[in-house]
C-alpha cells in the first residue's frame, strides 16, 4: 500500500468538511459544527485563509491537516499553526499521521517559520502520547482563552 499527501483542492471541499465532521464525531463536538461546504470552500479557497493537505492510501482519502500560519512578535516571524489534523479510524496505526506531520513540518521549514503550533483536548491521551513522541512539548504555562458568539459581539460593540 502507498501513502500520498496532496495539497487540498477546491474539488476536494465536500471531502475535506467530510473529515470535519468525523473529526468532531471524534471529539464529541458535532453539535458545535456549523461550517457549510459552501463557507467552507469560500474559506480554504476564495479568501485563501487556511491550506489542507490530504493523505491517501492507495488513492482513497484518509485523513487530512488543516493549517494557517500566524505569527511570533518574539521571534518576528510567521509560524504554522494546525488548526486539525485527523485520520479515520480503519487507516490509524499505519504511521500516516507522521506522513502529514512530516509535511506540515517541511513546510513550515520551507517557508521559513519559526516554529509550529497546534492544541489539544486534555482528554485525547492518543493524540498527546503520538505529538510527544514526534519531540512536541506541552505549552503548560498557557492557557488559551476565546471569545465567540454573543460574548464577541459585546466587545466588537463596546459593550462589556
Amino acid at each position: 500500500m502507498s501513502f500520498t499527501v496532496k495539497k487540498g483542492e477546491p474539488q476536494d471541499t465536500e471531502l475535506i468538511f467530510k473529515f470535519i465532521c468525523e473529526l468532531a464525531e471524534y471529539e464529541k463536538l458535532r453539535h458545535d459544527v456549523t461550517a457549510t461546504v459552501e463557507v467552507l470552500h469560500d474559506s480554504l479557497f476564495v479568501r485563501k485563509s487556511a491550506e489542507v493537505l490530504i493523505g491517501y492510501q492507495d488513492e482513497v482519502p484518509a485523513g487530512f491537516a488543516l493549517f494557517f500560519h500566524n505569527f511570533s512578535t518574539f521571534k518576528g516571524r510567521a509560524c504554522l499553526y494546525l488548526e486539525d489534523i485527523f485520520i479515520s479510524p480503519q487507516f490509524r496505526g499505519k504511521g500516516y499521521g507522521k506522513r502529514l506531520f512530516n509535511e506540515l513540518a517541511s513546510i513550515a521549514v520551507e517557508r521559513n517559520c519559526d516554529r509550529f503550533d497546534w492544541a489539544v483536548l486534555d482528554w485525547n491521551q492518543p493524540a498527546i502520547g503520538f505529538y510527544k513522541s514526534l519531540g512536541a512539548k506541552a505549552m503548560d504555562d498557557w492557557t488559551v482563552f476565546r471569545l465567540e458568539g454573543e460574548a464577541l459581539r459585546k466587545v466588537a460593540n463596546k459593550q462589556f
